[in-house]
């Protein structure tokens, strides 16, 4: 089979499905490197504090460059404008959180939550105690997006998620603009516990349809070498077969 391989004709051949092989090769690899591409996390230095008004705007989203963010705003506390929220867990422990509403030097309003208690007895004393206000200091926590107000049980009186349009409706002094987040203050107010708030994660997924596409581009290699070796064997063994039936007619 070897003698008929090398004849010129199928020499020819084998560097053409080589070369088809080659460009099916790097067409995998190209869809590889697309898979690694797609799952490269770009990281952000998260826990230098940076001034909010420096990263958000008023009246936006917050993306995921912002998301997690420490960062410090100077403002005051609205008198008034204090609520508790339910079901908030705090390392392994679920209990409330107060929210207060903050509005800084530009008059723009933020929701601070102030800190954590595990009963909402705590958290209501502590909520009336702060509903007095305070004056202008520079706070300084994790930036947070806001959450759905539908995951609350409006039914029931249950307020649950720290929801910024819903609070907008409930705060008793109108805000002018408004942050699409919410802050976590890094330093509980009197009476509750530090909120935890650890760094955002930053997980690593591969986009599996590249890598598929990858084995793919792989195999069609393959089968481009074992294309030109079948057809090689498929010439010999006619050839075999032609020989054999030749000397049968003779005998």
């Amino acid at each position: 089979m070897w003698k008929v391989a090398r004849r010129p004709r199928w020499i020819a051949a084998l560097l053409l499905a080589l070369g088809i092989a080659a460009g099916f090769a790097a067409l995998g690899q190209w869809q590889l490197s697309r898979a690694v591409q797609t799952a490269t996390v770009v990281t952000y230095p998260t826990e230098r504090v940076v001034p909010l008004a420096s990263l958000a705007k008023p009246q936006s989203p917050v993306t995921d460059r912002v998301a997690g963010q420490m960062v410090s705003v100077v403002g005051e506390r609205v008198p008034g404008d204090t609520y508790v929220v339910s079901d908030r867990v705090n390392y392994g422990k679920t209990g409330y959180w107060v929210i207060g509403h903050v509005v800084d030097t530009s008059g723009t309003s933020l929701a601070v939550a102030l800190g954590w208690a595990p009963t909402k007895a705590t958290a209501d004393a502590a909520a009336s105690e702060l509903r007095a206000g305070a004056p202008s200091t520079t706070i300084v926590g994790r930036y947070q997006p806001t959450e759905p107000p539908d995951q609350q049980d409006f039914e029931h009186g249950v307020r649950s998620v720290v929801s910024i349009p819903a609070l907008i409706n409930e705060w008793t002094t109108v805000p002018t603009a408004v942050y699409g987040g919410y802050l976590v203050e890094k330093a509980p107010s009197a009476g509750l516990a530090a909120i935890y708030s650890p760094r955002p994660q930053n997980d690593v997924t591969l986009d599996w349809l590249n890598v598929f596409y990858a084995i793919e581009w792989t195999v069609f290699a393959g089968a481009a070498v074992y294309l030109w070796y079948r057809v090689v064997k498929d010439t010999w063994e006619k050839e075999e077969f032609d020989k054999l039936a030749e000397s049968v007619e003779v005998n």
